[in-house]
């Protein structure tokens, strides 16, 4: 066993609430400089970045991990994390026929952008990704096994879009293994305040939208070995 640096929620140009400078090369490399092992591309509803944030990182000797960050039927933002592009893409594909489709405007929430791992623009999406989707919180990660990858709910201790201010808990009947929190030093308290966190892997990320959020490596996970499939075997295993 051996410890990795990671941080598992990271947005890219692609959400229209990223900075246009977190291209595929630019967040993948300023995660080398910062020391990390493994990131995780989870943009809002959609993993069209993915592939070549994934082609930069097998460059750069830094694991990629596909994924994003679902908005559910009630407004409550969850972190999905996959094993492969193709069971991603699948999702995002499944993401993007099953939620709220209004046009964006790029002036307001910012561009949408589709980059190769040259960071060239290879498209741009219409619909604004940031409304939620259909898939309710209580189906998420039942819904997400269903094309092979995990799902827990992000920023647990956060004022909005948290499974907490919204539903007040979390039910096991959810089945989530895992919860991120945007600060950890708040941990001690809501464990006080949901016993349940006692028993999920709990892990803290970044969200970061633009380049100077992103963190210093100094949270690490206890992995067999640094692949994607050990780092979502580890998020999935029950504590």
């Amino acid at each position: 066993m051996a410890r990795y640096y990671y941080d598992l929620h990271l947005h890219s140009c692609l959400s229209p609430c990223g900075d246009m400078d977190m291209t595929p090369n630019n967040l993948v490399n300023m995660a080398k400089l910062l020391g990390l092992d493994v990131i995780a591309l989870t943009d809002h509803n959609t993993s069209l970045n993915c592939e070549a944030a994934m082609k930069v990182g097998e460059e750069a000797g830094l694991l990629v991990i596909p994924g994003m960050e679902l908005t559910t039927s009630e407004d409550i933002h969850a972190v999905c994390l996959f094993p492969t592009l193709e069971q991603a893409l699948d999702f995002s594909r499944y993401v993007d026929e099953n939620r709220f489709k209004v046009p964006n405007k790029a002036e307001i929430y910012g561009r949408q952008v589709i980059m190769n791992e040259n960071d060239e623009e290879i498209g741009e999406i219409e619909h604004l990704l940031l409304p939620a989707s259909f898939i309710g919180m209580y189906d998420a990660y039942r819904k997400v096994r269903e094309f092979g990858g995990i799902c827990y709910p992000a920023h647990i201790d956060r004022d909005s879009l948290s499974i907490l201010s919204v539903l007040g808990e979390i039910d096991p009947y959810c089945g989530f293994r895992t919860a991120e929190l945007a600060d950890i030093s708040k941990l001690p308290e809501l464990r006080n305040q949901h016993p349940i966190l006692d028993h999920m892997n709990i892990i803290t990320c970044s969200d970061a939208h633009y380049l100077e959020n992103m963190r210093d490596a100094a949270n690490t996970l206890e992995l067999p070995e640094l692949t994607r499939e050990a780092v979502i075997n580890y998020l999935d295993t029950e504590k």
